[in-house]
């Protein structure tokens, strides 16, 4: 399970995170919903550590963590229960398909090569690149990397995995096959948490949805309660955004006193 607690984070002057509560069951696949400049992004990037937490309580599987008082090693086992896929893909543009599953197992987790490469082999066959393997990201349309970073983060076998818009940065004709792995993940009931702008794939993919607007948790609950009969207003103006024909969002003008993030 994941329960975070009065989570705050602010950038300079700027609050981003406001005192964010919530719960994520094992198996539960939760997407975060809302504008840009909401503090979605920074909410994943808090839970692993790759920002600091200014307050707040953060528990991840067996790992528990005060942010106010935490040490290196503490820091590290929470990073290690989940894995995180980008919007930029963040693969080692050095290493091949293959090399860039294989590589964190040896490296960090001191994986055997053999086990390693069976294991990356294993899951590259999974998300359809299994012939891609011996080629370097540079080779590969952005859909086939992000699907090599999909890889890379099952292969942690973390407690959790945290996608943070893992479409944005795709070619439209990449989108449908990216969300088409992450679907057949949920389906296994992995621990999940995905911030994203496709609507049409949160109200099919989510267990549970969270909307987010100005560094709060504004309104929570199933994809019908939230799409179909949201209780807040706030909620309800941002899905007036939402257009049939594209299945996403459109970007909404941010407010002055916000930073995107």
């Amino acid at each position: 399970m994941i329960k975070v607690s009065g989570l705050k984070k602010a950038f300079k002057n700027t609050e981003v995170l406001k005192d964010i509560n919530f719960e994520v069951k094992d198996g539960e696949t939760v997407v975060i919903i809302g504008p840009s400049g909401s503090g979605k992004s920074t909410l994943l990037r808090c839970l692993n550590y790759l920002e600091k937490p200014d307050a707040g309580l953060i528990d991840i599987g067996d790992v528990s963590a005060n942010t106010e008082r935490v040490k290196k090693p503490t820091i590290n086992k929470l990073r290690m229960q989940t894995s995180m896929v980008f919007q930029h893909y963040n693969l080692f543009k050095n290493k091949t398909v293959l090399g860039n599953i294989t590589y964190p197992l040896t490296a960090s987790k001191k994986f055997k090569k053999e086990e390693a490469v069976e294991i990356g082999e294993k899951l590259l066959g999974q998300v359809g690149i299994l012939d891609k393997s011996k080629q370097y990201p540079v080779a590969l349309s952005g859909g086939q990397q992000q699907r090599v970073g999909i890889a890379r983060a099952l292969a942690a076998d973390p407690h959790a995995i945290l996608f943070d818009e893992p479409t944005s940065s795709l070619d439209p004709e990449w989108v449908g096959e990216v969300l088409k792995v992450i679907s057949d993940i949920s389906k296994k009931e992995k621990t999940m948490i995905i911030v994203t702008h496709e609507m049409d794939f949160a109200k099919e993919i989510a267990d549970r949805v969270i909307f987010m607007a100005d560094g709060h948790i504004v309104e929570e609950g199933t994809p019908e309660e939230i799409f179909d009969n949201p209780e807040n207003e706030r909620t309800r103006k941002f899905l007036r955004k939402y257009t049939n024909h594209s299945g996403s969002i459109e970007e909404e003008t941010i407010e002055p006193e916000l930073v995107t993030v």
